[in-house]
């Protein structure tokens, strides 16, 4: 008796991770995204492991949980997978503040941001 199946989300051919509450901004998150966007995997794990962006360590984990998924729930080849979409959200920010001069108080945002990474499996030919 319980709830049906839902339906899943991607192709029968990809896999998505997605990681939350990551402390970065936007911005600077989506300047990693775009570094790996249409790359094959072994060649994005490349450039991420040598990137000089603090983001970039947690953005390479995102993308192993995303091989991970595809090879071990999905059954696709590791070898032919690629980068098909990487898209960064915002979250929350935490607001803080400090005092300034004359009574004032200078605003502090610190923002969170979440980050989603599909895989596909494309046969050489296409590539």
């Amino acid at each position: 008796m319980g709830q049906s199946k839902n339906a899943r989300r991607a192709a029968d051919n990809e896999a998505v991770a997605t990681v939350k509450m990551l402390r970065t901004s936007g911005i600077k998150l989506n300047l990693v995204a775009a570094m790996i966007r249409n790359k094959p995997v072994d060649k994005a794990l490349t450039d991420l492991t040598f990137s000089k962006k603090r983001i970039a360590g947690d953005v390479k984990k995102c993308l192993q949980s995303a091989i991970a998924n595809a090879e071990n729930n999905h059954g696709l080849d590791v070898d032919d997978l690629i980068v098909a979409e990487a898209w960064v959200g915002k979250n929350l920010t935490m607001k803080r503040g400090r005092p300034r001069a004359r009574g004032r108080f200078g605003k502090i945002l610190k923002p969170f941001s979440q980050l989603t990474i599909v895989v596909r499996e494309v046969s050489e030919e296409q590539a």
